[in-house]
């Protein structure tokens, strides 16, 4: 029998590729129960990239017209291929890369201080789950916190741009609990102005959360508009992920635990099928605007 009326899936149809995701591994140094990547020392799930794995996708994306390169993981900093990765994206697009901001990163530095010779400009966003101290090590490990936030105030005065990203609830006082992270900025030198990225909880990978909401079709244009469907990530932009040694190019960063969202082993044949929304993250989209991007970073001078 044919759907009733209004509960076709709902769906957002790519239309350009302006930034570009790289997961850099799902290995990472510390093991958050909450991770939305399972990520911890050693793991597998998504190997690590090497540079001759990210040349090929970056030069396609050059000529789709990408106008950011971006990179998550696990810890990025963890995969021994970074730096030489990130220069060879600098060298044609800014980047931004999302980093625990602990040891790896501490440990490589003074290396990546160099990247700010590069032609354009490299952003990093620090995940700092709560402004107390104390709940954010309970997860991430005693000192964590401290660790991570003395690494931020070193990268903005080497010249790096730096945001956080925190965890939401959803009886947030908003302003509180950014003015609670503001306090610290102070501490280690940040201005008062760092941006604060909000996720809600997107639970491990393989998690199957009651009472998420079915998005159909009717919702996205009833509730949605044409521009702003533009806005959801998986309009603009892709994941190039590692996973049993070959490279593949998912719809979002937050899917690549549902192979349904494998689009293809190119950029050029992943770029215009429809992202049908039915994965549980994707009601973070639709009802809160949830994304993993941010603006693009202006090119060095």
């Amino acid at each position: 029998m044919p759907s009733p009326m209004g509960s076709a899936p709902g769906y957002i149809q790519p239309h350009t590729l302006k930034e570009l995701w790289f997961h850099t591994g799902t290995a990472c140094n510390l093991s958050c129960p909450f991770c939305l990547e399972g990520s911890r020392p050693g793991d597998g799930r998504l190997q690590q990239i090497t540079l001759h794995d990210v040349k090929p996708f970056v030069e396609e994306a050059l000529t789709l017209g990408v106008e950011q390169f971006s990179f998550t993981g696990g810890e990025p900093f963890v995969n021994r291929d970074i730096l030489a990765i990130l220069g060879h994206a600098l060298d044609r697009r800014p980047c931004l890369v999302l980093t625990n901001g602990t040891k790896p990163l501490g440990k490589r530095f003074e290396q990546l201080t160099t990247l700010r010779q590069k032609p354009n400009a490299v952003r990093f966003r620090i995940s700092f789950d709560y402004p107390d101290p104390a709940l954010h090590d309970a997860n991430r490990g005693e000192g964590n916190f401290a660790l991570a936030l003395d690494t931020a105030g070193r990268l903005h005065r080497a010249g790096f741009g730096v945001s956080i990203a925190r965890l939401g609830r959803r009886d947030d006082d908003t302003e509180a609990v950014n003015g609670a992270y503001r306090k610290h900025f102070a501490a280690a030198g940040l201005p008062d102005e760092t941006p604060i990225v909000v996720f809600p909880e997107f639970f491990p990978p393989g998690a199957h959360p009651e009472g998420v909401p079915r998005i159909t079709e009717h919702c996205m244009t009833t509730h949605h508009t044409e521009e702003s469907r533009a806005g959801f990530m998986c309009a603009y932009s892709k994941m190039v992920v590692k996973r049993d040694g070959r490279m593949r190019v998912y719809a979002c960063t937050l899917v690549d635990d549902d192979p349904g969202y494998d689009l293809g082993g190119t950029l050029t044949e992943a770029i215009t099928p429809r992202v049908m929304l039915r994965h549980h993250r994707c009601f973070s989209c639709f009802a809160h605007g949830a994304s993993c991007s941010e603006p693009q970073v202006s090119a060095s001078a």
